[in-house]
């Protein structure tokens, strides 16, 4: 529908009192609808809506405008070379450096570069059909500026939203949900990586590289000397070589498909479409495996990490299963299961590497800022999960787990404590 010119809207730092990024980030978007569409586009009634310690993001009502265009838009604004300003520090979901522990956190994986992903990823979901789109419509963008203009998805709750309420059934809806969308996206982009990379190249970056393999390869590799040298615990060589083959699954395979790579429950929306899933800031294309096993872990790279209730995560799984079966008919739950269990594995490794307070380091809640168990108990929680899937097929690996999740639990004086459920299904 389109918004008729009438008279000009008010100044939007006047009318709407917002911070001076904000405001810089609504002009930015004008300038930069106004020369995609060819003619003054207007803009009003920012809403600021967090962002990042990288970006700012905002909601707008589009004003005026001779053009169709939606009433209201989201505009995401990265700051340096050309954004809404310096980079800051604000607290986001794993994996963003800014929130790995200092010790592991490092610079950011070669060739990764956070605006460039989004856009094409965007352009991956727009190019789709409507009816198989998990992800905003990507409506224009601005390379120098780094500033995309996103299709507005609404005032929908997040799946953290449901998970941390008190209705258990909307909870339980939302993650049927969640698992569903996810097989789907991935059932949709199977097949798609090439169409991905040629859009990244677009942008200049090469390749469709998960930015997230480089700390798994790290954490294999390391984990071991630091579990003797943080708990007393040994890693014999059968159980490191068992940890290893899963580094396969961060190679090329044939389940591979697009992910956001940053899938935590405060990233999508349970909209009445279903759930929609957001930022791309580390889109790219990878095993499937990795993503489904955040129904299992769950959520290894975020801070929303209490427990499921009994049968949760099998539901879950099945969900998603239902929908990939469309791309790949042959991952049957045979099949399926002892994937699951080798990225299981990686989570856990991967985020134990993380997460596992160093020797001069306080047992931190997984986020200072938002509702969080400790560290030390959703690794518990991990390992001792992982342990009861290892057991029937890896006794060794599965030992291994048990003595880990001991250890943790006797150096941080957690006794028999359990990992709450969320607080929706307590």
């Amino acid at each position: 529908m389109s918004v008729e010119i009438t008279t000009g809207p008010p100044d939007i730092a006047d009318e709407h009192p917002v911070g001076p990024e904000v405001a810089a980030t609504v002009k930015a978007a004008e300038a930069v609808l106004s020369r995609r569409f060819g003619a003054a586009v207007r803009l009003a009634d920012p809403e600021d809506l967090g962002g990042s310690g990288r970006s700012v993001v905002a909601r707008v009502k589009v004003a005026a405008t001779p053009f169709s265009l939606p009433r209201t838009l989201v505009v995401k604004h990265y700051r340096g070379a050309g954004g809404a300003g310096p980079v800051r520090g604000r607290p986001c979901s794993l994996p963003d450096h800014d929130r790995v522990p200092v010790a592991r956190k490092g610079a950011p994986p070669e060739g990764v570069d956070a605006f460039t992903r989004e856009v094409a990823s965007c352009q991956l979901f727009t190019s789709m059909a409507a009816e198989e789109r998990v992800g905003p419509e990507l409506v224009a963008y601005d390379a120098d500026e780094r500033l995309l203009v996103l299709e507005d998805l609404g005032r929908a709750p997040t799946l953290a939203d449901k998970l941390l309420g008190g209705d258990a059934r909307a909870a339980e809806r939302a993650l049927i949900g969640w698992a569903r969308s996810l097989g789907r996206l991935h059932a949709t982009t199977a097949g798609r990586e090439a169409d991905f990379e040629a859009l990244a190249r677009r942008l200049g970056r090469a390749g469709a590289d998960d930015p997230v393999a480089r700390h798994a390869r790290v954490a294999l590799t390391e984990l071991p000397d630091l579990l003797a040298a943080a708990l007393g615990v040994p890693t014999p060589d059968r159980v490191v070589e068992r940890a290893h083959r899963t580094a396969r699954l961060l190679g090329g395979t044939r389940y591979r498909a697009f992910s956001p790579s940053d899938i935590c429950p405060d990233n999508n929306l349970v909209t009445s479409r279903g759930v929609r899933f957001l930022d791309f800031e580390w889109g790219s294309v990878r095993d499937v495996a990795l993503d489904a096993a955040y129904l299992r872990v769950p959520f290894p790279s975020c801070w929303c990490v209490f427990a499921l209730p009994p049968g949760m995560a099998e539901a879950m799984v099945a969900a998603w299963q239902a929908e990939v079966r469309m791309a790949w008919p042959d991952l049957s739950e045979e099949a399926v299961l002892p994937r699951l269990l080798d990225a299981q594995l990686l989570w856990v490794w991967v985020s134990t590497w993380w997460f596992l307070p160093r020797s001069t380091e306080p047992d931190r809640p997984v986020d200072a800022h938002l509702p969080s168990p400790r560290r030390s108990l959703a690794l518990v929680d991990r390992w001792e999960r992982l342990a009861g899937q290892l057991r029937p097929v890896c006794p060794e690996s599965a030992g291994h787990a048990e003595a880990v999740a001991a250890a943790l639990r006797f150096r941080f004086g957690l006794g028999d404590q359990e990992l709450p459920l969320y607080p929706a299904f307590r």
